[in-house]
C-alpha cells in the first residue's frame, strides 16, 4: 500500500508539473498579438502626428488584429500590411474598443478613414479603393489630430522613414 501511495503522488506531481509548465506558457503569451512595435508618422496640416504601431504581417495576426483588447492608449495602433494594394475590408467582430480606421494607399496617402466603428459589429468596413494598409487606432484620433484622406503617412511600408 506505501508502495501505491508513491505511485501515485509521483504521477500526481509529474501531472502537476506538466500542468503548471503548460499553464506558465498561456500566460506568458497571452492572446495572439502582433510581434513587433514600429514608429510611424502622419504629416496633416496641423503638424506631424507620431505613433506607435503594432505590425499586423501573418495572415493570423491580420485575421485576429485587435480582437479582444479591452483598451487602446492614445497614440498606439495596429498596422496591417495587405501587399499588394488591393480593396480591403474589416470588421469590428470580437473587438472592444471603438477605432478609427486610416485605410492607406501603396504611396503612402490615406485613401479613406472610418471614423467611431461600432464595437463588436460584423458590419462590413470598406476601403473603397485599392489600399496597400490599414491603421487602426483609438477611436476619435482622426479628428482629434485633424488626420484627414490625402494626408501623407511616414513608415518603412511605403517605403518612407
Amino acid at each position: 500500500m506505501n508502495s501505491n501511495r508513491k505511485a501515485v503522488w509521483s504521477a500526481l506531481k509529474g501531472w502537476l508539473a506538466a500542468i503548471l509548465v503548460v499553464a506558465g506558457v498561456v500566460v506568458a503569451i497571452g492572446p495572439v498579438r502582433a510581434a513587433s512595435f514600429q514608429p510611424l508618422e502622419i504629416v496633416t496640416r496641423n503638424g506631424v502626428q507620431v505613433f506607435s504601431v503594432e505590425m499586423a504581417t501573418t495572415e493570423e495576426e491580420k485575421q485576429t488584429g485587435l480582437m479582444y483588447r479591452k483598451e487602446l492608449a492614445d497614440g498606439k495602433g495596429m498596422l496591417f500590411d495587405f501587399n499588394p494594394e488591393q480593396e480591403v475590408s474589416m470588421w469590428m467582430k470580437n473587438t472592444y474598443v471603438s477605432l478609427d480606421m486610416i485605410f492607406i494607399r501603396a504611396d503612402g496617402r490615406i485613401l479613406r478613414i472610418a471614423e467611431n466603428t461600432e464595437p463588436l459589429s460584423t458590419k462590413i468596413i470598406s476601403s473603397k479603393g485599392p489600399a496597400r494598409a490599414v491603421l487602426e487606432v483609438v477611436a476619435g484620433t482622426a479628428q482629434k489630430y485633424g488626420i484627414r484622406p490625402g494626408d501623407r503617412v511616414g513608415h518603412p511600408l511605403f517605403g518612407s522613414k
